[in-house]
Order: C-alpha cells, then structure tokens, then sequence
C-alpha cells in the first residue's frame, strides 16, 4: 500500500502549533486566520488517521501520535530548507562540482594560480582536476567528462566548443647541457636544423606539435623527429640523456632538470597560446564562475595575460 504524501504545509503549520500549542498564537505567527489553521489540522489528522492534539478552552496538547510525527516533521521541514538552499547555491554558482582538465605543463604557470583564486571565491565548490593532453580534453569535453579545459594551442574551429585565449609565452630551445649550443645566451631556430628532435606525439597535441614543426619550417628545416614523449618532463629527460634537442613553452625552465639547459630563441620569439575551453550550450554557473577567475591571478612563469 502506498503511503501518503503529507502537504508540508500542512506539516508547517503543525508543527508551529505544538510549539504553541495555542491556536490563536500559532495561526498569527503564521499569518493567517485560526479557521485556515484548524481546516489544514484536520485535513492532517485524516491523512494520518487518528487526532494530533486534544482541544480545551485552555489551549491544546499533543496527543501520542501528535508527539510521534512532531520529530518527523520537523526532519522533513529541515530537510527541505537545507535542499533549497543547496539547490539555490548550486543554481548562484557557489557550490557544486567542476571538472577541470589541464595540460600538466600549466601546473608550472597558470594553474595554480588560477587555483588558488577560485578556492579563495568558492571555498564550497568540489573541484575534479584532470591532467590531460589538449586532443583528449577536447574529446573529454565533447563526451562531457570535464567541463572546462586549460590547452595550449588550440584548434582555430571546433564545433561546439569555445576557446578563449588566457595566456601567451614565449618559447624556449631545450638542450642537453653539452650541446655546442648552450654556450651561448640564446640561439636561432636554424641552429637546431642538424639535430635531432623530441617532441610530444602529434595525437596528443596537434596543435602545439604543428607550432613547434612550424617554428622550423620557417627556419628553413624539417625537424628530424628520433623520440617522443607524452610528458614534457619526459621530453626534457630524454634531451638530458642526449638524445635530442626541443621546442617548448617557456614555463618548462621551471622543472630545472639536471643536464637540461634552456636557451631563449631571440627577443622576437614566437610565442605559444594558452586558451580555456568550454561548451558553448553550458549552463552550469560554475564554468562561468571560473572563466571569471582566469586571468585574475596567472601565477609565477614567464607567461604574459593574454591581448
């Protein structure tokens, strides 16, 4: 048998009533008229099915099934203020969670910055931090699993998606630290034509994968691509053992390998974009609140707020 579904309401008002256990006082704490108050009773006590309150000149008081339902009902009653509310700062963007990926090179620059300023805002929103490369976040936000992405070079079109750049710096030669080249305070991109290069894999960047081979076909070379590496910090080891030379974003210096030396490539370097991404039919009022924070607070790096 189904149970009943108590108006709470009505549970309200009886509430208030055992604690006044008086009528008159009850219904103008309430703000209305004795007659209403006694009709929502009565409705009470025929869906419960037995009487709550025994009634005298003198006032009213709680029957046994009366003191029974008052500790439910007002459980009910705190329920429900704390679900509204809960619901009110989820829909104002003041809690709830927010799924973030990023590329694990912005956790030397903007990342942490950007952190620390949000939590600072939104101490009681729950954040999901996801280290990921910039093809699988765009795939994680097309599928749903994030719902904002912190990527370097990002595609100029993507349907469905919105970029907006948050961050340019500057990019850096990573050379093994007995190259002929690190002698010098800075070196051209020509200057790497005869080595060999480590780079991240295409699949997990191609944007930034095309900038860097870009760089050296304006250079007038082809980068000879002998190792890859997912992890710029993997590619920076591999160029410490010597096994080639690399492009990379200024804020790797900051992993300050053994055996790794970073040059900049001339006071006109090409610099490497940073852009947070989102869905465009996203209506969760964190993602605004966070696109919010971006750019308050970029961090320590070499990185510069985007124009």
């Amino acid at each position: 048998m189904e149970r009943p579904q108590l108006p709470l309401q009505q549970l309200h008002a009886f509430v208030v009533l055992a604690e006044e256990l008086h009528f008159g006082h009850a219904a103008a704490r309430l703000g209305i008229t004795q007659p209403p108050l006694s009709q929502q009773m009565r409705r009470l006590e025929d869906t419960v099915g037995h009487a709550l309150f025994t009634r005298a000149p003198s006032g009213v008081k709680l029957t046994p099934a009366g003191r029974e339902l008052l500790p439910a009902a007002r459980q009910a009653l705190t329920g429900l203020a704390d679900g509204l509310a809960a619901a009110r700062a989820v829909g104002d963007g003041l809690a709830g969670r927010l799924r973030i990926g990023f590329a694990a090179s912005l956790a030397l620059t903007v990342l942490p910055g950007l952190l620390r300023t949000f939590r600072e805002r939104f101490p009681d929103v729950r954040l999901d931090i996801r280290e990921m490369t910039t093809a699988p976040q765009i795939a994680a936000l097309h599928e749903g699993s994030i719902d904002v992405g912190l990527l370097r070079e990002p595609p100029a079109v993507e349907p469905g998606l919105v970029f907006r750049t948050v961050l340019t710096e500057p990019f850096v030669a990573v050379l093994p630290s007995a190259h002929p080249l690190a002698a010098q305070r800075t070196v051209r991109v020509a200057q790497l034509a005869d080595s060999p290069f480590v780079l991240l894999p295409r699949e997990v960047g191609p944007g930034l994968h095309d900038r860097i081979t870009g760089l050296c076909a304006e250079s007038g070379f082809t980068p000879r691509l002998t190792q890859h590496a997912v992890e710029w910090q993997t590619v920076c080891a591999l160029v410490a053992t010597g096994l080639g030379v690399s492009l990379a974003p200024a804020g790797i210096r900051r992993l300050r390998l053994k055996g790794v030396a970073f040059r900049g490539i001339g006071p006109d370097a090409a610099r490497t974009r940073v852009a947070v991404a989102w869905r465009q039919d996203d209506s969760n009022p964190l993602v605004a609140r966070l696109l919010g924070a971006v750019g308050q607070d970029p961090g320590p790096g070499t990185g510069r707020p985007a124009c």
